[in-house]
């Protein structure tokens, strides 16, 4: 999703020299880069709602808004992010390439809300390198060459998120363990007796309901997906409506997974509840599942905007990425695996298991 509004997004001049205002992290205010003037951000009276699902998918072109920023697209990893100005080459905030081009505006459905940054980044670059140097595995130098060939970037990600009831109808089989008392003789002639367990297996059927609240769903694939997804901390109870304020200064990437098939991502999400409530109302000490046919009933949802610092780095000429979450300092992200330090930690392990084994067998010919 690019940064377009109702309006469109905009720049936000200086009431007192003119220069550029931008957003400051945790704050209310735009602030002016040149002279320091701060324009606070007027409180939005939207408010922030769920929309019909079913009903939205027949008149969301009526909802939409075309696009009035300028969106590029990066030619060597296809990420497609808003651009400032006019400008016709830009450095990709994904993958650090500059082989940018313009792409054509659509017609889109408009964010109605966001979480604005709070972490600044100096803050975020904080977070990344505690997070690096928990990764003990890592070569020792990948700080130091994080810091100097990488950076972060401050961008908005777009989510869905669904709301729904649930009614599943299911049948399976309900297990419960009983216990025998089995005879048998040992090597030496003696009689011995040990408990041996059994199941029972009854037919079970019925139906269940469970009530879901924002499940998340991302709506892009540019960045990181296990990444995106492994960012659980969102606050989203602070949603505020949207504002172009909260957007200036930074990027926002577009969305392009479209709402009904975000429902379906969300389904999956819901479907290990769904099948743990089944279990449940099943009962017994083990259970079958045969067949679930779920019903999804009052159907909203909320298309948002939620803040990251991207982080790209090179490392022996791969590209690592990582997210930081500019609301809580949370970070996912993937890093280099030492090879000594791999083989140090395997030969450590395989002299532990030496040892155990050592005074073990030491341990039985004592006996």
């Amino acid at each position: 999703m690019s940064v377009a509004a109702a309006e469109g997004a905009k720049r936000f001049p200086c009431a007192q020299c003119g220069a550029l205002l931008i957003y400051v992290p945790g704050t209310a205010v735009l602030t002016c880069t040149y002279c320091g003037f701060e324009n606070p951000i007027p409180v939005s009276a939207e408010e922030i709602e769920e929309l019909d699902f079913h009903k939205y998918l027949e008149i969301a072109r009526d909802d939409a808004t075309a696009e009035h920023t300028q969106t590029v697209k990066c030619n060597a990893c296809a990420a497609e992010f808003t651009a400032s100005g006019d400008v016709t080459a830009d450095v990709c905030p994904f993958c650090g390439s500059t082989a940018i081009i313009s792409v054509p505006a659509e017609v889109r459905i408009r964010p109605r809300s966001l979480l604005p940054f709070h972490l600044n980044k100096l803050l975020a670059m904080t977070a990344l390198e505690k997070w690096l140097a928990s990764q003990w595995l890592s070569p020792n130098d990948l700080k130091r060459h994080a810091r100097e060939t990488g950076g972060l970037q401050g961008i908005y990600v777009p989510y869905w998120t669904y709301d729904t009831n649930t009614t599943t109808a299911y049948s399976g089989m309900r297990g419960e363990h009983h216990y025998r008392t089995v005879y048998y003789t040992d090597d030496e002639g003696n009689q011995q007796s040990r408990q041996e367990r059994y199941t029972l297996w009854f037919p079970a059927s019925g139906v269940v309901f469970n009530q879901f609240d924002d499940v998340l769903v991302v709506a892009t694939d540019v960045v990181p997906q296990k990444h995106a997804e492994g960012l659980k901390s969102w606050d989203l109870p602070s949603l505020v409506a949207y504002q172009d304020e909260f957007l200036s200064g930074f990027r926002a990437v577009r969305y392009k997974k479209p709402l009904d098939v975000g429902f379906e991502d969300a389904k999956g999400q819901m479907a290990p509840v769904i099948d743990s409530t089944i279990r449940y109302d099943i009962g017994g000490d083990e259970q079958q599942v045969h067949t679930a046919r779920t019903q999804y009933d009052q159907i909203t949802f909320k298309h948002i905007l939620l803040p990251v610092w991207l982080g790209a780095y090179r490392y022996r000429d791969k590209v690592y990425n990582f997210l930081v979450n500019a609301r809580t300092g949370e970070v996912r992200g993937d890093a280099p695996l030492s090879f000594w330090k791999i083989l140090l930690l395997t030969l450590l392990a395989i002299a532990l298991v030496g040892g155990f084994l050592y005074f073990y067998s030491q341990n039985q010919s004592g006996r």
